[in-house]
């Protein structure tokens, strides 16, 4: 399995000719970011070797990543709100609601029967429901009279190697939503969006869930909806990959978006974060709040800057069956269940770096 190979890759120290680099000096191949130089067997330091600034021709493979980092320290340090949504304790309340929208997850991944019941207890009946032929997801649109509401309910996909290994990380201009989205998920929001057109009901609020891809999808379809007139109501998403950057970030800041993930669920991180993109703010940015979900009855909330944070702090973790357990929606519900009667929300615990990154300054 890819995520195997991956995990064996990073296990063990990764060399260049002639140098003596471990894993921490390198971010991840899969980010696409930083990596010292074959020839170099030194970290980037800042303030520490001045030789570097006096004389850049004499180290001319960090001269690159100069602006890409300062515009990184700025974000990281000047920025502390950027992208931040409100913040607010949650109820048993919060925790049933989301516990309810993660059985209807599930069940896109069960029978088209047992997913009709599990509608029609909630009051829904299904309009529309079909895989997109080609695609790894599918998906059901259920309306309810009595409330005048619809749900778009978004199957993603079993499979994380199609979403970490094979994913193209390349932002593309929509013009349904006018912002950048992620090539590979805007493919199938588009399918979708052409199919569900004609049975949204005028006047009627349309909520989207999904997990994984599923999600991604959700949130696309949300965005697509709103920049079109569409009454959107709630976005709830399990496990869900980014979608777009910084700039489709801020334009549907108004939406309401609840990104739930597990502590160890490595999908929500990717795509990862690229230095080059820095240059133009065009980084993959998460949306919304994002509620972490521990074993226990403890969860923690993050947006914007902090949720960065924690993508790049996780992206010192080695990957794991763990890993890659904490992105099931079995996890998910389990997770949801242990908070049912006195949740606690605690400070997310984010021992985030540049030394992760870059190294420490070599003793001298």
């Amino acid at each position: 399995m890819a995520c195997h190979n991956s995990q064996q890759s990073m296990q063990n120290h990764i060399k260049y000719p002639g140098s003596d680099v471990k894993q921490s000096h390198v971010i991840m191949t899969l980010a696409g970011t930083y990596a010292p130089a074959p020839h170099s067997n030194a970290s980037l330091n800042f303030g520490q070797d001045n030789n570097i600034m006096q004389n850049p021709d004499s180290q001319p493979h960090y001269t690159t990543y100069t602006k890409p980092l300062l515009v990184l320290l700025l974000l990281f340090t000047t920025l502390p709100g950027l992208v931040q949504a409100e913040r607010k304790s949650y109820s048993t309340k919060d925790f049933s609601h989301w516990l309810d929208a993660a059985y209807i997850a599930q069940a896109t991944y069960e029978s088209d029967d047992e997913l009709a019941d599990l509608l029609n207890q909630r009051g829904y009946s299904i309009t529309e429901s079909q895989q997109i032929p080609g695609l790894e997801v599918g998906y059901t649109l259920a309306t309810n009279d009595a409330t005048k509401r619809q749900l778009l309910a978004v199957r993603g996909t079993d499979n994380i190697k199609n979403i970490i290994v094979d994913s193209a990380f390349v932002l593309v201009p929509d013009e349904l939503s006018g912002i950048d989205i992620h090539q590979g998920f805007l493919l199938s929001a588009r399918d979708i969006y052409q199919h569900i057109q004609s049975d949204i009901k005028p006047g009627y609020t349309i909520d989207t869930v999904g997990h994984s891809l599923g999600g991604a999808t959700a949130l696309i379809l949300a965005m697509m909806l709103d920049a079109q007139g569409y009454p959107v109501g709630e976005v709830i998403t399990f496990g869900q990959p980014k979608v777009t950057n910084i700039t489709g970030s801020q334009k549907f800041k108004h939406l309401n978006i609840t990104r739930l993930v597990t502590a160890k669920d490595m999908v929500p991180l990717v795509p990862p974060a690229d230095f080059m993109d820095l240059m133009k703010l065009s980084i993959f940015w998460h949306q919304g709040k994002e509620v972490v979900l521990y074993e226990d009855d403890r969860y923690s909330v993050l947006s914007g800057i902090s949720s960065m944070r924690r993508t790049i702090d996780f992206l010192n973790d080695i990957p794991s069956e763990q890993h890659l357990n904490n992105h099931f929606m079995t996890t998910y519900i389990r997770f949801l269940k242990a908070k049912l009667r006195s949740p606690q929300e605690v400070e997310y615990k984010n021992d985030f770096s540049f030394s992760d990154w870059f190294g420490s300054s070599p003793a001298r």
